[in-house]
């Protein structure tokens, strides 16, 4: 009986979401303005309530894909969309770099046991308790800042063998890693953001305020310290690290108690990301591991990816993690590893990082489909229009704009591409104070930055919950309020700086 009633909600399931497709076909409108009105919002809205309802992301991304190739009127998503993903960089960047060369990586350090070797040595000196551990990972964030995916990798695949031994659960060390990402990379500029932003601001209304590269770099400086979010998500992730952040009766309040009254580091029927080829240990017969097994690529690869950057030119991210990947292979052979076991490591590190980069693939082509539809157009459009009357709310409405949009489409630099041309104009218009302007500029980095974090179908979200070995919605439930908190604090302080400039 209890078998048939499990078939029963299957076919009921199946049959909902057959009549949810037919609906939107026939319901469907056509394009106007350059989106579809509440439409271009459909799929976002089913990915992400089927994410949080089931907590299965790739079915999610998948209703989503479909939703939308409804809507345009291409029900054969695999040409629409999936194919034209894959032949993008941003599909290649992930077979590149996140499957082969990440999953290659992290599979020779499981080999040759390096990163543990040089955890263990650095937890001897540093790291003697939990607090210390979410320290030193909360340290790493902040000195692997040259971008979200970067740092998340690099800061999570560290510390995790240190904050396991001294029990920091993997979603309090996913908070931690996925807080000091993308937030800090707006507030210490030493990398390719500043650039990418600023050639964002070279369009015409904008003419007389930027009119260089240069123009825009040092705008985006200027609005540093307007960037409130990005400073309180950064603060915020201090005192978590410190055991000082009050966390009342939140999510996070729960895992920190289960994993003192417990030390479960993941909640009974959690689905982390990172396969068990990447978390149990299996060291080399006859290995013996040290620290430069784990220095040599890593050194290698931040070389690739700050010295470029140092000389005047761009981080070498896609090299980095190829010559990484080399390196840690050579350096193993030398001290004795052999060729059969160096295969095998690389072999087994990739298929522990497959569903990870299948979440990637997905949601690069989800992002492709709310590019046709016009998500972002439709959510500035809704809300640009009656400010003139009350231009002090502007910038924390920006910030909320930015912060839907990025959740929903799961990339904050796609978000500033949309948004940024609209509304800093829109800014100039209701004043010409250059406090206002800054004000503006930092909610949308702000804004952006946190739907980035938050969104369960952002690049960074998931390669936080696949390097710290968390699973991918308990990472995104338990810092959810957390980061809305830095949100709200924020929307508050913008509206009340503009009350005075404005």
């Amino acid at each position: 009986m209890s078998e048939l009633s499990v078939n029963q909600k299957r076919y009921l399931q199946l049959a909902l979401v057959l009549a949810v497709g037919v609906a939107i076909w026939l319901l469907r409108p056509g394009a106007a303005d350059g989106h579809f009105g509440f439409w271009s919002l459909l799929p976002a809205l089913i990915t992400i309530s089927v994410c949080f309802v089931t907590r299965n992301v790739i079915v999610a991304l998948i209703l989503g894909i479909l939703a939308g190739g409804l809507i345009i009127g291409r029900v054969n998503v695999l040409d629409a969309f999936i194919i034209p993903a894959i032949a993008t960089e941003n599909y290649a960047q992930i077979l590149v770099v996140y499957l082969w060369a990440l999953g290659g990586l992290l599979g020779m350090w499981n080999r040759n046991g390096g990163a543990r070797f040089l955890a263990q040595k650095l937890a001897e000196k540093f790291v003697s308790s939990r607090v210390s551990a979410k320290m030193f990972a909360w340290s790493l964030g902040i000195v692997f800042h040259q971008g979200g995916t970067i740092s998340t990798v690099l800061a999570g695949t560290t510390v995790r063998p240190i904050s396991d031994k001294h029990k920091v659960a993997h979603e309090e060390l996913a908070y931690v890693v996925d807080s000091t990402a993308s937030p800090i990379a707006t507030l210490i500029p030493f990398n390719v953001w500043p650039i990418y932003v600023a050639g964002l601001l070279l369009i015409e209304p904008l003419a007389g305020l930027v009119d260089t590269p240069e123009d825009g770099a040092a705008l985006f400086l200027q609005a540093i310290p307007f960037n409130f979010y990005a400073i309180f998500a950064v603060l915020m992730t201090l005192l978590f690290s410190l055991d000082r952040l009050p966390l009342w009766r939140t999510p996070m309040a729960g895992v920190v108690a289960r994993v003192q009254s417990t030390g479960a580091l993941d909640r009974d029927g959690a689905t982390p990301i990172m396969s068990p080829e990447l978390t149990e240990e299996n060291l080399a017969p006859g290995y013996e591991p040290w620290a430069w097994d784990f220095l040599a690529p890593i050194t290698t690869l931040m070389g690739l990816c700050i010295v470029p950057w140092l000389l005047g030119g761009s981080p070498m991210v896609f090299e980095g993690f190829g010559l990484a990947v080399i390196v840690a292979v050579v350096t193993s052979l030398i001290r004795g590893m052999s060729i059969a076991d160096a295969v095998e490591a690389m072999v087994g590190g990739i298929k522990g990082v497959t569903i990870g980069a299948i979440i990637l693939g997905l949601a690069v082509t989800l992002a492709a489909v709310s590019s046709q539809l016009g998500t972002s157009v439709y959510v500035v459009d809704l809300v640009a229009g009656g400010l003139e009357s009350v231009p002090f709310i502007l910038p924390a409405v920006l910030l909320v704009i930015c912060m839907v949009v990025a959740f929903s489409i799961g990339s904050s630099w796609g978000t500033y591409a949309v948004v940024f041309p609209i509304a800093l104009p829109l800014a100039l218009s209701l004043s010409a104070d250059p406090t206002y302007l800054l004000l503006n500029f930092g909610a949308i980095l702000g804004g952006a930055v946190f739907g980035d974090q938050c969104s369960p179908i952002s690049d960074t979200t998931i390669l936080s919950s696949l390097a710290c070995g968390s699973d991918l919605m308990d990472h995104v439930t338990t810092q959810m309020l957390l980061a809305l908190i830095a949100a709200g604090i924020s929307a508050v302080l913008y509206t009340l700086i503009s009350l005075f400039v404005v």
